[in-house]
Protein backbone atom coordinates (compact mmCIF):
# COMPACT_ATOMS: atom_id res chain seq x y z
CA UNK A 1 0.00 0.00 0.00
CA UNK A 2 1.39 3.16 -0.87
CA UNK A 3 1.89 6.56 1.25
CA UNK A 4 -0.45 9.62 1.07
CA UNK A 5 2.50 11.31 -0.52
CA UNK A 6 3.17 8.51 -3.16
CA UNK A 7 -0.26 9.37 -4.04
CA UNK A 8 -0.38 13.23 -4.28
CA UNK A 9 3.14 13.00 -5.98
CA UNK A 10 1.96 10.71 -8.44
CA UNK A 11 -1.57 12.94 -9.26
CA UNK A 12 1.04 15.62 -9.47
CA UNK A 13 3.21 14.52 -11.92
CA UNK A 14 0.45 13.20 -14.08
CA UNK A 15 -2.05 16.83 -13.70
CA UNK A 16 0.96 19.44 -13.97
CA UNK A 17 -0.66 22.58 -14.80
CA UNK A 18 -3.42 22.15 -13.43
CA UNK A 19 -4.72 23.20 -10.13
CA UNK A 20 -5.03 20.12 -8.01
CA UNK A 21 -6.61 21.74 -4.82
CA UNK A 22 -9.74 23.05 -7.03
CA UNK A 23 -10.84 19.77 -8.28
CA UNK A 24 -11.43 18.38 -4.55
CA UNK A 25 -14.48 18.06 -3.06
CA UNK A 26 -15.08 20.56 -0.03
CA UNK A 27 -17.32 18.31 2.90
CA UNK A 28 -19.10 20.30 5.43
CA UNK A 29 -17.52 20.86 8.43
CA UNK A 30 -19.70 18.63 11.40
CA UNK A 31 -21.33 22.46 12.82
CA UNK A 32 -22.30 23.41 9.09
CA UNK A 33 -23.99 19.66 8.73
CA UNK A 34 -26.09 20.07 11.94
CA UNK A 35 -27.33 23.68 10.32
CA UNK A 36 -28.59 21.42 7.46
CA UNK A 37 -32.49 21.66 7.83
CA UNK A 38 -33.46 17.12 7.60
CA UNK A 39 -36.51 17.99 4.67
CA UNK A 40 -33.40 19.13 2.69
CA UNK A 41 -31.52 16.04 3.27
CA UNK A 42 -34.39 13.78 2.77
CA UNK A 43 -35.01 15.71 -0.09
CA UNK A 44 -32.06 15.13 -1.50
CA UNK A 45 -31.87 11.30 -0.23
CA UNK A 46 -34.93 10.91 -2.27
CA UNK A 47 -33.44 12.87 -5.43
CA UNK A 48 -30.85 10.04 -5.09
CA UNK A 49 -32.97 7.12 -5.20
CA UNK A 50 -34.88 8.94 -8.32
CA UNK A 51 -31.70 9.83 -9.44
CA UNK A 52 -30.21 5.92 -9.86
CA UNK A 53 -30.53 4.53 -13.50
CA UNK A 54 -32.01 7.82 -15.17
CA UNK A 55 -30.25 11.61 -16.58
CA UNK A 56 -29.69 13.26 -13.28
CA UNK A 57 -30.98 16.15 -15.52
CA UNK A 58 -34.12 14.64 -16.01
CA UNK A 59 -34.88 14.35 -12.32
CA UNK A 60 -33.62 17.72 -11.42
CA UNK A 61 -35.96 18.85 -13.91
CA UNK A 62 -39.23 17.73 -11.88
CA UNK A 63 -37.75 18.30 -8.93
CA UNK A 64 -40.12 21.43 -7.82
CA UNK A 65 -43.13 19.08 -8.85
CA UNK A 66 -41.23 16.35 -6.04
CA UNK A 67 -41.46 19.33 -3.70
CA UNK A 68 -45.14 20.04 -3.80
CA UNK A 69 -46.23 16.51 -3.96
CA UNK A 70 -44.02 15.12 -0.84
CA UNK A 71 -44.63 18.39 1.21
CA UNK A 72 -41.82 19.75 0.62
CA UNK A 73 -40.24 16.78 2.04
CA UNK A 74 -41.65 17.38 5.72
CA UNK A 75 -40.65 13.75 7.15
CA UNK A 76 -43.17 13.40 9.43
CA UNK A 77 -46.12 14.02 6.52
CA UNK A 78 -44.27 12.00 4.65
CA UNK A 79 -44.17 9.13 7.16
CA UNK A 80 -47.81 9.41 7.69
CA UNK A 81 -48.90 9.02 3.94
CA UNK A 82 -51.02 6.14 3.49
CA UNK A 83 -50.99 3.31 0.68
CA UNK A 84 -53.47 5.51 -1.53
CA UNK A 85 -51.74 8.84 -0.95
CA UNK A 86 -48.76 7.32 -2.45
CA UNK A 87 -50.97 5.17 -4.77
CA UNK A 88 -52.48 8.35 -6.36
CA UNK A 89 -49.05 9.91 -6.93
CA UNK A 90 -49.14 7.27 -9.80
CA UNK A 91 -51.66 9.13 -11.66
CA UNK A 92 -49.56 12.68 -11.59
CA UNK A 93 -47.62 12.43 -14.32
CA UNK A 94 -45.31 15.77 -13.21
CA UNK A 95 -43.49 13.02 -11.39
CA UNK A 96 -41.24 9.76 -12.15
CA UNK A 97 -43.85 7.36 -12.24
CA UNK A 98 -42.12 4.61 -10.46
CA UNK A 99 -43.75 2.70 -8.03
CA UNK A 100 -40.61 1.15 -6.16
CA UNK A 101 -39.13 4.79 -5.84
CA UNK A 102 -42.41 6.21 -4.63
CA UNK A 103 -42.95 3.94 -1.49
CA UNK A 104 -39.15 4.35 -0.45
CA UNK A 105 -39.85 7.83 0.04
CA UNK A 106 -42.49 7.21 2.48
CA UNK A 107 -39.65 4.40 4.17
CA UNK A 108 -36.87 6.95 4.04
CA UNK A 109 -38.76 9.25 5.70
CA UNK A 110 -39.30 7.16 8.94
CA UNK A 111 -35.87 6.36 8.76
CA UNK A 112 -35.49 10.61 9.25
CA UNK A 113 -38.03 11.28 11.35
CA UNK A 114 -37.17 8.15 13.44
CA UNK A 115 -33.33 9.40 13.95
CA UNK A 116 -34.72 12.98 14.39
CA UNK A 117 -36.33 11.95 17.40
CA UNK A 118 -33.24 10.18 19.15
CA UNK A 119 -30.67 13.15 18.22
CA UNK A 120 -32.51 16.09 18.21
CA UNK A 121 -32.36 16.17 14.16
CA UNK A 122 -31.09 13.96 11.54
CA UNK A 123 -28.82 16.17 10.58
CA UNK A 124 -26.79 15.78 13.98
CA UNK A 125 -27.06 12.17 13.68
CA UNK A 126 -25.31 12.29 10.60
CA UNK A 127 -23.05 14.65 11.74
CA UNK A 128 -22.27 13.32 14.58
CA UNK A 129 -20.93 9.67 12.48
CA UNK A 130 -17.68 8.87 12.87
CA UNK A 131 -15.59 9.27 9.49
CA UNK A 132 -13.29 6.62 11.03
CA UNK A 133 -16.30 3.99 9.87
CA UNK A 134 -18.32 5.94 7.45
CA UNK A 135 -18.76 1.87 5.81
CA UNK A 136 -21.22 1.77 8.89
CA UNK A 137 -22.69 4.51 7.81
CA UNK A 138 -23.42 3.30 4.32
CA UNK A 139 -25.08 -0.16 5.66
CA UNK A 140 -26.99 1.60 8.41
CA UNK A 141 -28.81 3.71 5.41
CA UNK A 142 -29.00 0.37 3.36
CA UNK A 143 -30.90 -1.91 5.88
CA UNK A 144 -33.04 0.55 7.33
CA UNK A 145 -33.64 2.63 4.59
CA UNK A 146 -34.85 1.84 1.10
CA UNK A 147 -32.55 1.46 -2.51
CA UNK A 148 -29.72 3.18 -0.72
CA UNK A 149 -27.65 0.08 -0.89
CA UNK A 150 -24.54 0.28 -3.70
CA UNK A 151 -23.31 3.43 -4.02
CA UNK A 152 -26.10 5.28 -3.75
CA UNK A 153 -25.34 5.72 -0.47
CA UNK A 154 -22.51 7.20 -0.54
CA UNK A 155 -23.41 9.58 -3.34
CA UNK A 156 -26.45 10.62 -1.04
CA UNK A 157 -23.57 11.14 1.65
CA UNK A 158 -21.54 13.38 -0.45
CA UNK A 159 -24.36 15.41 -1.76
CA UNK A 160 -25.21 16.71 1.42
CA UNK A 161 -22.25 17.42 2.57
CA UNK A 162 -21.36 14.41 4.52
CA UNK A 163 -17.78 13.40 3.95
CA UNK A 164 -16.84 10.17 2.58
CA UNK A 165 -15.15 8.17 0.38
CA UNK A 166 -16.58 6.70 -3.25
CA UNK A 167 -16.17 3.40 -4.49
CA UNK A 168 -15.96 4.89 -8.00
CA UNK A 169 -14.64 2.37 -10.86
CA UNK A 170 -11.69 4.20 -10.93
CA UNK A 171 -11.23 4.05 -7.08
CA UNK A 172 -11.74 0.41 -7.19
CA UNK A 173 -9.20 -0.34 -9.68
CA UNK A 174 -6.68 1.93 -7.64
CA UNK A 175 -7.70 0.29 -4.56
CA UNK A 176 -7.15 -2.81 -6.30
CA UNK A 177 -3.59 -1.20 -8.07
CA UNK A 178 -2.37 -0.79 -4.44
CA UNK A 179 -2.95 -4.50 -3.35
CA UNK A 180 -5.57 -3.38 -0.61
CA UNK A 181 -8.76 -5.79 -2.49
CA UNK A 182 -8.58 -8.27 -5.47
CA UNK A 183 -12.29 -7.55 -6.69
CA UNK A 184 -15.00 -4.58 -6.18
CA UNK A 185 -15.60 -4.88 -2.23
CA UNK A 186 -19.37 -6.44 -1.35
CA UNK A 187 -18.26 -7.89 1.87
CA UNK A 188 -17.38 -6.58 5.18
CA UNK A 189 -14.31 -8.03 5.29
CA UNK A 190 -13.42 -6.42 2.16
CA UNK A 191 -15.22 -3.07 3.15
CA UNK A 192 -13.52 -2.97 6.41
CA UNK A 193 -9.39 -3.49 4.19
CA UNK A 194 -10.74 -0.35 2.41
CA UNK A 195 -11.73 1.26 5.28
CA UNK A 196 -8.33 0.94 6.95
CA UNK A 197 -6.72 2.01 4.30
CA UNK A 198 -8.52 5.64 3.93
CA UNK A 199 -8.28 5.88 7.69
CA UNK A 200 -4.19 5.34 7.67
CA UNK A 201 -4.37 7.49 4.64
CA UNK A 202 -6.31 10.45 6.74
CA UNK A 203 -4.07 9.71 10.10
CA UNK A 204 -0.62 10.53 7.32
CA UNK A 205 -2.66 13.70 5.65
CA UNK A 206 -5.11 14.91 8.01
CA UNK A 207 -7.46 15.35 4.73
CA UNK A 208 -10.72 14.29 4.42
CA UNK A 209 -11.40 11.18 3.16
CA UNK A 210 -13.51 12.33 -0.13
CA UNK A 211 -10.67 14.18 -1.28
CA UNK A 212 -8.22 11.26 -0.73
CA UNK A 213 -11.28 9.34 -2.85
CA UNK A 214 -10.84 11.57 -5.70
CA UNK A 215 -6.73 11.69 -5.57
CA UNK A 216 -7.10 8.04 -5.26
CA UNK A 217 -9.00 8.02 -8.51
CA UNK A 218 -6.43 10.27 -10.56
CA UNK A 219 -3.63 7.65 -10.09
CA UNK A 220 -5.53 5.29 -12.76
CA UNK A 221 -5.46 5.61 -16.22
CA UNK A 222 -2.05 6.80 -17.23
Amino acid sequence: MKSFKWIYEHVQEHKSGENIESLLPVPKTTEEMKQTPDDRILSDMVRRVFRAGLKHSLVDSKWPEFEKAFFGFDPEKISLMNDEQLENLMQNDKLIRHWGKIKSTRINAMLVHDKAREHGSFANFIADWPGDNIIGLWDLLKKQGNQLGGNSGPYFLRMIGKDTFILTDDVVAALKAQGIIEKKPTAKRDLQKVQDAFNQWHQESGRPLSQISRLLSYTVGW
